[in-house]
């Protein structure tokens, strides 16, 4: 018993730094855990940003496309919005 007494005030500093490595990796509120947590998401939106990028770059070639001649913007509301001269008969074929 008087062993572990001098062992611990012995070595006391060394308990109370263990103590608060414990306390800081699990407990505290900027635990290694919720740093971790954290680091995914802002991986995960790195990723999901970049993904957005991509697109708003194909939509502004779409549109630059589309608007540079009027053939191609009277062909894409033929085919995306099915609209028609009045002259013209729509037939809608459904592939299954």
């Amino acid at each position: 018993m008087k062993l572990r007494k001098d062992l611990f005030k012995k070595y006391k500093i060394v308990w109370v730094f263990l103590a608060f490595l414990v306390w800081m990796a699990f407990f505290d509120s900027n635990s290694l855990w919720s740093l971790y947590k954290i680091h995914q998401e802002s991986v995960s939106l790195s990723k999901e940003n970049e993904f957005y990028k991509t697109q708003i770059e194909d939509v502004k070639q779409q549109q630059e496309m589309l608007f540079s001649n009027s053939a191609n913007l009277e062909r894409f509301a033929r085919e995306k919005y099915l609209m028609k001269d009045s002259s013209e008969d729509i037939f809608i074929i459904i592939e299954k």
